[in-house]
């Protein structure tokens, strides 16, 4: 990954035109070609690291806005979108999308907007659904916000030179820094509250039935309210959504990311990766996390020239209704689309509560995923009361996944799965678990003949 070709020309055409450059100026001043600048901003060649010293020198060219400025997230994003059943007779392959990209960035972000607005079946425009804008933000960005992970880091080494309780370094900053103390109080006192912040009393007030790791990540939201203000609010206002619910959930979005960044510092967590084997329960106990925390933050490594693998995340409960989904720079389908496979074990995992399942899948599209399923159960249940359960998802593309602690005795390259992205969208033909036809596919009723699929359908 860390070698990975950049292809950036959306970002270098826009800093040209905003210089009121012509590409045979901009070339000059970069000293390279015309026709060289051409074809970087046509994406048929890679921005070089040379070249991003020249553009940032010249231009004030920010790198670690590239990520960001993707039109539509990118090829993978834009690609997800045009899978669904109503694009299927337009037939757009990788290289008409990656001439649309070259030569209408404007008009591909335009798309992608529209459809996250209105497509496969969401609200319409007068209602937006905030969560999905929350999520088209996140997705530009691929889930790593470097900003961010930059101020959670000097923090984290600052606090723990000598110190290596974070929970207790947290707190304490908060009382001598910040004026704000910690109080546990029983359940009774915060009844179904787990976090309270109250400013009058000048406390944080935790419940007595979060554990360890998440009271830590309780108090270390709070610090990023107060300390990384300033690095939340500008890429809140860099993503201009339009709707208030979705501006702010990205903006907790921001803080819990701010949080396990503190946590989970990213040198000390990917080293700590690469020498485990990304084993995700000895990072839980390395780092004093969640399984949910830790899943989470492996899905953020992209830092440019420390990369970690690229693993989507998924989280879904019992009716398959997905609350979490963060595909970061895999581009995972699996992790994106709406509906989800009951060949896929993630919903198995439910039947064996804590225990890790592993399991290799395949796509229509013959991508592979090595992927992982466990259940977790959120803070705040009590004696008697109603018991939430999810199951966590966790994947990256099969090819990547030899090193990886849990894929020891695994063949990656034998027999996989068969999946989908849930039926409606799956033209698998004869798949005994079918319980919709896909989308724009009509039924076809044979009394002569039963398949092993009891929902036929034209063209299979």
């Amino acid at each position: 990954m860390a070698h990975r070709k950049l292809l950036a020309g959306h970002a270098v055409r826009r800093a040209r035109r905003q210089a009121g450059l012509t590409q045979a100026a901009m070339a000059e001043m970069l000293e390279i070609s015309a026709s060289y600048l051409n074809l970087i901003e046509r994406n048929q060649r890679p921005v070089t690291a040379a070249l991003l010293v020249r553009l940032a020198e010249q231009f004030d060219f920010d790198p670690r806005a590239l990520a960001a400025a993707a039109p539509g997230g990118g090829a993978d994003a834009l690609r997800r979108r045009l899978a669904d059943p109503i694009f299927a007779d337009l037939e757009i392959d990788r290289h008409e999308l990656a001439e649309w990209l070259a030569a209408a960035p404007g008009g591909a972000e335009a798309f992608a907007r529209a459809y996250d607005r209105i497509g496969a079946g969401a609200p319409t425009a007068d209602a937006p659904d905030g969560g999905a804008l929350a999520r088209e933000a996140i997705e530009r960005w691929r889930n790593h916000f470097p900003d961010l992970d930059a101020h959670a880091e000097a923090l984290a080494d600052e606090l723990r030179l000598g110190n290596d309780d974070l929970y207790g370094a947290v707190a304490e900053r908060l009382r001598v820094k910040h004026g704000l103390t910690i109080r546990v109080l029983p359940v009774d006192v915060l009844p179904d509250v787990l976090r309270r912040t109250d400013l009058h009393a000048r406390q944080l007030q935790l419940s007595e039935v979060l554990d360890r790791a998440s009271r830590t990540f309780a108090a270390a939201t709070q610090l990023a309210q107060i300390e990384a203000r300033g690095e939340v609010e500008a890429l809140a206002r860099g993503a201009a959504l339009i709707d208030r619910q979705a501006e702010r959930l990205f903006r907790r979005h921001l803080l819990s990311y701010w949080a396990a960044a503190l946590m989970m510092p990213y040198g000390r967590f990917l080293r700590a990766c690469e020498t485990t084997g990304y084993d995700v329960e000895l990072l839980q106990r390395r780092f004093g996390a969640g399984f949910e925390q830790v899943a989470h933050r492996l899905t953020t490594l992209q830092r440019v020239g420390a990369r970690g693998l690229p693993f989507f995340m998924v989280r879904v409960d019992r009716a398959g209704q997905a609350s979490k989904r963060f595909a970061g720079a895999s581009g995972a389908a699996p992790a994106t689309a709406d509906g989800r496979c009951p060949l896929w074990r993630l919903h198995a995992a439910f039947d064996r509560p804590g225990a890790m399942t592993a399991q290799l899948v395949e796509l229509e599209d013959e991508s592979r995923w090595f992927t992982l399923a466990r259940t977790v159960t959120p803070q705040g249940r009590r004696v008697g009361a109603v018991v939430a359960e999810f199951a966590i998802g966790l994947g990256v593309e099969a090819g990547q996944a030899g090193g990886l602690a849990a894929a020891r005795g695994i063949e990656l390259a034998g027999e996989a799965t068969p999946i989908g992205l849930g039926c409606r969208r799956c033209l698998r033909p004869d798949c005994p678990q079918r319980s919709l036809p896909p989308a724009g596919r009509v039924l076809t009723i044979n009394e002569r003949e039963r398949r092993v699929s009891a929902l036929t359908f034209a063209g299979d």
